[in-house]
């Protein structure tokens, strides 16, 4: 991450944001999460003459946004949302230009462990296929069977 001193990869970082916050009038917040760095290198590749991605820690964004604040105001409304895993995009073109671009080369991952959803999952109650016989190997997963959770939770007595 750091080449050299950390201070001079600091100084570089806020003067790079600073030229593009002066340069581009268009800055997109654009989330990261789940994205793969060879998924961000063709993101790169194909923004390439429209637009520009700047990723970084979000206590030094905001930082070098608070101190364009005196020449543009309106940078203002991006502070709030500086939040998680983002970074910025900063462009001259057109915004559904710039979007349809990133939409291009979003994709569909795979669900990893650990891995929060971005959205609602709701999964039905049904048969696991788990024989009660087998309870030695139910031990190994996370959760008891369904048909011991139903069991459980009813006043009813085994069978």
């Amino acid at each position: 991450m750091v080449k050299g001193d950390r201070a001079q990869w600091k100084a570089n970082y806020f003067l790079k944001m600073n030229r593009l916050l002066e340069e581009y009038p268009r800055v997109f917040i654009v989330g990261a999460d789940n994205v793969r760095s060879k998924q961000m290198q063709q993101i790169r590749v194909s923004l390439r003459g429209i637009a520009e991605i700047l990723m970084g820690k979000n206590t030094m964004m905001n930082k070098a946004i608070r101190g364009q604040l005196s020449t543009n105001p309106a940078l203002e409304k991006l502070l709030p949302h500086i939040k998680g895993n983002v970074g910025l995009v900063f462009s001259k073109e057109d915004p559904v230009l710039v979007r349809d671009k990133l939409l291009e080369n979003k994709v569909a991952a795979p669900a990893r462990a650990g891995a929060i959803a971005p959205c609602d999952v709701i999964v039905e109650a049904q048969n696991t296929g788990m024989v009660l016989r087998r309870l030695a190997s139910s031990r190994l997963l996370t959760s008891p069977p369904r048909s011991l959770r139903v069991l459980s939770r009813s006043s009813r007595t085994s069978i």
